[in-house]
């Protein structure tokens, strides 16, 4: 007679502690899943990176004057070959639109705004960044109070099947106050109430230490954040920085957007995690830099300008788009929540892009290898899982 004995051992480890043992150098290409760090370890399917920082060829020689005229400046040809090209516009597009609606501002705005290809170039770095290595160009996003109307800047990602996703970018706002600078997931609806969006927003009338985060809408019934409404504490944090940073300084930026949560970093530090109406429907991805002189916002001085100045953005993200999501060929999704995903094949090859520390939009495996290892898979996924929770179980059986 068999008698089984269970020993179940609990220790407390660093995030890292079992990554870092594992982690080996590999290119995208072989890894068919990715697994995040932070307090809600999630799997994703697909990475993508982004790099604005040495694009000398595509910088304009001097700042894109502005389009003083409202007629023109949404239809304004893009500012570089850069935002023509497949590096570009596979994956984003400029935006154009303005607050116009059958003649009237949306919401409580005050002053026309509108979107313009102009405002979005590639900009020489004049050194200002702290590190080793100060990038040449970053992509620069302004928006500018005019005298009739305010010139503004979005753009968006293509897609809007993104379903789940960990987004970075290294990023700063700098500016004269009544701008906002944003970078949110947004999925939209016929009413207010039912949009849906997970955003960062740094207003640059407010303290510099302060970023808002939200999970949309932010508002009671009463009225909408920015018209009259009472703002729904439950969905929205106005958190400080760390590291005694502020939103003028170089940071990364990080949104965790999970089936449970909405989880903002800066520099690797939890600043604010929400899991009240978490976006649950796949969604678009958008930066923009704005202000329309609503209440939200506040309002520009005639000539003055804020901008959102960008290094990189690095995603991983899932998606319903099933032609887009799979390494392995297959089509199919991941469901983020499965810690056996490996049981399916969906993650033969597990990686991570938070411990490639040496490259940025570099990715190392952390186990996995070949369909021989598949069973030997099943116990490393669960206890890597559970270490990057900060608790690893053990079990010992005994025959």
């Amino acid at each position: 007679m068999h008698h089984r004995q269970f020993v179940f051992l609990t220790t407390s480890l660093s995030l890292n502690t079992v990554a870092l043992a594992a982690a080996t150098p590999i290119s995208d290409p072989r890894c068919t899943c990715y697994l995040t760090n932070g307090t809600e370890p999630t799997f994703y399917k697909t990475h993508r990176f982004f790099d604005f920082r040495n694009l000398t060829q595509f910088a304009s020689r001097s700042i894109p004057e502005i389009i003083s005229s409202p007629e023109d400046t949404s239809s304004a040809p893009p500012t570089s070959s850069f935002f023509t090209s497949p590096l570009w516009t596979s994956t984003w597009q400029a935006q154009s639109w303005n607050n116009s609606k059958s003649g009237t501002l949306n919401g409580d705005a005050t002053i026309l705004m509108i979107n313009s290809p102009n405002n979005i170039y590639i900009q020489p770095d004049n050194g200002s960044s702290s590190s080793d290595s100060p990038p040449k160009t970053h992509l620069a996003m302004r928006t500018s109070r005019q005298p009739t109307f305010q010139t503004s800047s979005e753009f968006q990602a293509l897609s809007s099947t993104y379903h789940y996703l960990s987004l970075r970018t290294l990023a700063r706002t700098t500016g004269s106050p009544g701008a906002v600078s944003a970078v949110f997931t947004y999925r939209d609806a016929k009413s207010p109430a039912d949009i849906q969006e997970a955003d960062m927003e740094m207003l640059t009338r407010g303290p510099r230490n302060k970023v808002q985060y939200t999970n949309q809408p932010s508002y009671t019934t009463g009225g909408g954040q920015g018209q009259g409404g009472d703002a729904n504490l439950r969905a929205t944090r106005n958190a400080t920085l760390p590291y005694a940073k502020e939103w003028t300084d170089w940071a990364v930026h990080r949104l965790d957007w999970t089936p449970m949560r909405s989880t903002w970093y800066v520099d690797g530090q939890q600043v604010a995690s929400i899991a009240f109406q978490v976006p649950r429907d796949p969604a678009g991805i958008n930066f923009n830099a704005w202000s329309d002189g609503g209440s939200w916002s506040g309002n520009m001085s005639i000539g003055s300008e804020a901008t959102l100045q960008i290094q990189w953005i690095e995603m991983l993200y899932n998606t319903t788009e099933k032609t887009t999501t799979r390494r392995d060929g297959t089509g199919a999704q991941l469901d983020p929540r499965d810690s056996a995903a490996v049981n399916k094949e969906e993650c033969r090859v597990v990686c991570s892009i938070d411990e490639a520390s040496e490259t940025r939009g570099a990715a190392v495996k952390l186990w996995g290898d070949d369909e021989s290892q598949a069973g030997v898979l099943v116990s490393a996924v669960t206890c890597a899982l559970l270490a990057r929770l900060g608790v690893l179980w053990v079990l010992v059986m005994t025959l």
